[in-house]
């Protein structure tokens, strides 16, 4: 599992009105499955990422709209998007809500229920474009609003086999959620696109109708690349400078899983909280068997929760 190369890139092969899925299994064997073109329309937001999006958008074969909206790159991002056959939307954000992605709900023309939130250095598993083409050509799952979806990283190279994922809903029915309002414009840090917290369910139901909704969770998975750990480190600094304001003025949303909600709560007033995160990744979840990727990786996410408390340290003993 050391190496990142020709299997990320094998998907969905187009043949006449269907498509054939390529995926490994456990084993390494190699299977292909028959598939229409998935109904699905994937969202990529992008600013500067000419290295990141080729083999993003070579791992969406099949999927039936692929949606690159760009905020005025200065590098070779928007010509990329367009010689490699996506739509290529600009986005420019005027200071004020709705924010980069909840913008493109409310402005794209998007052509299938199901949305897919890609970032530009993510890359999707053929085994999950299997899954999200079996669960979106099922008898329509009335009862789902969003699923789950997990990121393993690619540390300097290496596909981590352990560790902590990243697991967010990136994949949801566009009138059955939405990214909320937070007030949070006062705060730097983010900018123009949402900050690290989940779409919601769509506020403007019926009264008792989204409690009918649920999340569900598919098994399949992105990796998530960080090729430049430098850039890494800086848009984390600016993230955390955002999340210790976000904490100090309770402005977060609630998050659509009520056990998220709750262990997230704890964990926010938590002491030591690099250190849990650090022996979370590193030894709960069996970072160590990845060798010095999965220390440096599991030290690094350790790190940002340092930051974060040195940081808010910081910000309390400012006057008010």
């Amino acid at each position: 599992m050391n190496s990142v190369e020709p299997d990320l890139v094998c998907g969905l092969a187009k043949t006449g009105n269907s498509s054939v899925v390529n995926f490994s299994d456990d084993t390494g064997c190699v299977h292909s499955i028959a598939a229409h073109i998935i109904p699905v329309s994937v969202i990529i937001v992008t600013k500067n990422e000419e290295e990141n999006l080729p083999r993003c958008l070579r791992a969406l074969g099949g999927f039936g709209q692929v949606i690159v909206v760009d905020s005025s790159s200065a590098d070779q991002t928007a010509d990329i998007a367009k010689k490699m056959g996506a739509e290529c939307e600009s986005f420019v954000w005027n200071g004020a809500y709705p924010k980069k992605r909840g913008w493109c709900l409310t402005h794209l023309n998007i052509k299938y229920d199901w949305v897919f939130f890609v970032d530009a250095d993510e890359v999707v598993t053929p085994r999950l474009k299997y899954e999200i083409a079996a669960f979106v050509k099922a008898p329509d799952p009335d009862d789902i609003a969003g699923l789950f979806i997990d990121g393993r990283y690619v540390w300097g190279g290496r596909k981590l086999g352990f560790g902590a994922c990243n697991s967010k809903v990136s994949l949801f029915h566009k009138d059955r959620m939405g990214f909320p309002v937070v007030d949070d414009l006062h705060i730097d840090g983010m900018g123009e696109i949402e900050g690290h917290y989940q779409p919601v369910l769509n506020p403007v139901f019926k009264e008792g109708q989204s409690a009918r909704y649920k999340l569900a969770k598919l098994p399949g998975f992105v990796w998530h690349f960080i090729d430049d750990q430098k850039r890494w480190s800086r848009r984390h600094f600016s993230y955390a400078s955002w999340e210790v304001q976000m904490n100090k003025d309770d402005l977060w949303p609630q998050d659509p899983s009520a056990l998220r909600q709750m262990l997230k709560k704890i964990f926010r007033s938590a002491p030591f909280r690099g250190l849990i995160v650090f022996l979370h990744s590193y030894i709960y979840k069996l970072g160590f068997l990845d060798g010095l990727a999965g220390f440096d990786f599991a030290h690094k996410r350790g790190s940002y929760y340092r930051l974060i408390g040195v940081l808010a340290k910081d910000l309390n003993k400012r006057p008010e």
